[in-house]
C-alpha cells in the first residue's frame, strides 16, 4: 500500500467502526480482534490499530487483555457527565449574554435552521451538538467550548440512542430555538434555566431508552462474539 494511502484507510476505517459502535451494530462489551476486524473492514494491521487508538482515547473501546472490547455504557459517567454539562454550560449561557454580538448568534440561529431538515438520529445527534458547542465557545473562553465538545463526544452513543425517535429529535430542536431565543433577548436567568432544564430532560429521556425493552433485549444478545 502507498504511503499516502493509509491515511485514508485508517480514517474511513475509524468512521465505519466508530458508526457500527454508536448505532450498536456492535454492542457493548463485544470483543474485537484485530484479525476480525481486518477480515470484516477488509482492512490492514496498521490501519486497525490506528483506528482502534482514536477510539479508546473517546472513551467508545477499551483494551481486554491483548485486544480490545466495544466499552460498556457506564451510567456512572453518564450521571457525571451530566452535572458537569450542566455546571459549564449554564455559566457558558450567561456569559454568552453578555458577550456574543448580534452577527454571531444570527449565524448561529441560521446553523439550527438548516439543520432542520436532519431526520436521521445521527444527523440529528451531529446538529445538536454542534449547537451546544458553538453556543458554548459564545462566551468567548475557548475553554468551555472544548469542554463541552469533548463531553459531548464521550456521550455520542448514547446520546445516539436518546435521539432514536422522530419526537425525541423535534423535542430537542425546539428546546434549542428556545435556549437561543433568550441568549438573543439577553435574558441571562432565562438561558441558565432554559438549558439547565434541557440537560435534566435529555439525561432522563436517556435513562429511559436504556430501559427499553429494545435495549434489554439487545444486551441479552452474545456480547463476546468476536468482529
Amino acid at each position: 500500500m502507498a504511503d499516502d494511502e493509509r491515511p485514508t484507510q485508517t480514517a474511513q476505517l475509524y468512521d465505519r467502526l466508530r458508526a457500527a459502535i454508536l448505532t450498536l451494530e456492535l454492542l457493548p462489551g463485544q470483543s474485537l480482534s484485530e484479525r476480525g476486524l481486518e477480515s470484516r473492514f477488509q482492512a490492514s494491521r496498521t490501519p486497525v490499530r490506528a483506528a482502534l487508538v482514536r477510539l479508546e482515547d473517546e472513551g467508545l473501546v477499551r483494551r481486554d487483555g491483548r485486544s480490545y472490547a466495544v466499552a460498556p455504557i457506564d451510567l456512572d459517567e453518564i450521571e457525571q457527565l451530566a452535572e458537569y454539562r450542566e455546571a459549564i454550560e449554564t455559566a457558558a449561557a450567561r456569559l454568552a449574554v453578555q458577550r456574543a454580538s448580534d452577527e454571531q448568534l444570527d449565524a448561529l440561529a441560521d446553523e439550527l435552521n438548516d439543520a432542520a431538515d436532519a431526520n436521521a438520529a445521527g444527523d440529528s445527534v451531529q446538529a445538536g451538538g454542534d449547537f451546544h458547542a458553538r453556543l458554548a465557545e459564545l462566551a468567548g473562553n475557548p475553554f468551555f467550548g472544548t469542554a463541552v465538545a469533548t463531553s459531548l463526544r464521550r456521550l455520542e452513543r448514547t446520546r445516539w440512542l436518546e435521539a432514536r425517535s422522530p419526537e425525541a429529535r423535534s423535542h430537542a430542536r425546539d428546546e434549542h430555538l428556545r435556549i437561543l431565543q433568550a441568549v438573543r433577548g439577553r435574558d441571562a436567568d432565562a438561558a441558565e434555566q432554559l438549558i439547565a432544564e434541557h440537560i435534566r430532560g435529555t439525561h432522563e429521556r436517556l435513562l429511559e431508552a436504556l430501559a427499553s425493552n429494545d435495549w434489554r433485549r439487545a444486551q441479552l444478545l452474545p456480547s463476546t462474539a468476536h468482529a
